[in-house]
């Protein structure tokens, strides 16, 4: 399972007040993770459980009443020199700001937000939490490795009846993550329901749009399928994203297609890396519009990308019953060329010559 609750101990929090942030770290215990192991099975659990719990926040909120949120996904992955760096936090810093602004919060200045993801990790690092580099993951292309997802969210000020938040906390966990997607499960079928309507908050990363979201992906396993592909709320007919993550099609013409961004849309970071390494290897890249029956019947691969997804292939689509196999059920080249190149970037085992990788001074 790609994510858990066994959160790291150390925790950073800011808290916004009149017209400045008031920052600090929280440690829930001072162990390391070789003492924490080493515990009884009920206590490690526990203190795990624990580390879920902040008696000084608010239980009403306009967050836990409303969905008044945003969030954040990013990795620090373990590189093969030892070392450990953080998959492009500059791109996440802007986009969240972005998504508090949109929220009309106040929106968190960006270089504050690389710092507090770096120096959250570290402190985690130093007692010892964070995976270390395998040279086992090199043989299933990484699918298997682990890394620290870093999850930056707000959270409201208490409050109750319908409102925005003027004064949200800031908080940054981080947890160990493997493969986010469930073994053997591989095709992908369209949902009825509707992620994101226009002028809504499609192109925020608000927690609100996950309800439905988690609802869809939830029928797509039942039916089984390892994901729900989301159409446009206007006319049904064009293909947005899918449940966490955003949606790419190889046409037979050897073209790449990824839906173009509007609001309902989330502009993902691992979707500009790949449009980028695809551009790279000379692959006419498009953002554009792509229909559900252009898809069913053009495509030669399809894959999704996302923080937890990576690139992670479509072996089918279905749609209204009507089901359509991809490289007879397969990994394409070109999704295994990029798969490779992105994790082979993050992991540390290609040059990172785009600059994406920050270290993380231990």
């Amino acid at each position: 399972m790609a994510f858990s609750l066994s959160t790291y101990p150390v925790v950073y929090r800011a808290k916004y007040g009149s017209t400045c942030w008031t920052e600090e770290y929280l440690q829930k215990s001072q162990k390391t993770a070789a003492e924490e192991a080493a515990l009884p099975e009920k206590e490690k659990n526990n203190l795990e459980a624990s580390r879920n719990f902040y008696a000084d926040m608010p239980l009403v909120s306009f967050t836990s009443q409303y969905g008044i949120s945003v969030f954040e996904g990013l990795k620090a992955l373990p590189q093969k020199d030892g070392s450990l760096a953080i998959f492009r936090p500059d791109r996440n810093a802007v986009r969240f700001y972005q998504s508090m602004k949109g929220l009309y919060m106040p929106p968190f200045p960006e270089d504050k937000f690389v710092d507090a993801c770096v120096e959250t990790v570290r402190r985690n690092t130093k007692l010892g939490f964070t995976p270390r580099y395998k040279q086992e993951w090199e043989k299933d292309s990484y699918i298997s490795a682990e890394a620290v997802y870093i999850r930056p969210f707000t959270y409201s000020e208490g409050g109750i009846g319908v409102n925005l938040s003027n004064e949200p906390w800031v908080m940054i966990i981080c947890t160990t993550v493997s493969s986010y997607f469930v073994s053997g499960l591989s095709g992908a079928v369209t949902s009825k329901r509707t992620r994101a309507t226009p002028h809504g908050t499609g192109w925020i990363k608000a927690a609100s749009n996950y309800v439905i979201s988690a609802m869809a992906k939830h029928e797509a396993a039942e039916a089984g399928y390892m994901e729900c592909v989301f159409l446009d709320a206007i006319e049904h007919k064009y293909v947005e994203e899918g449940s966490s993550c955003n949606i790419f099609f190889y046409l037979k013409s050897g073209e790449l297609v990824t839906p173009e961004l509007g609001d309902t849309i989330l502009p993902g970071i691992t979707r500009s890396s790949i449009i980028e390494l695809a551009r790279d290897q000379n692959i006419r890249v498009s953002e554009r519009k792509i229909s559900v029956e252009e898809a069913l019947s053009e495509t030669r691969e399809c894959f999704v990308s996302g923080t937890a997804a990576g690139v992670t292939p479509i072996s089918s689509f279905t749609h209204n019953e009507k089901k359509i196999s991809f490289n007879n059920e397969k990994v394409g080249d070109l999704t295994a060329s990029l798969r490779d190149t992105l994790k082979g970037i993050q992991y540390g085992a290609l040059p990172d010559t785009k600059g994406w990788m920050l270290k993380i001074q231990l």
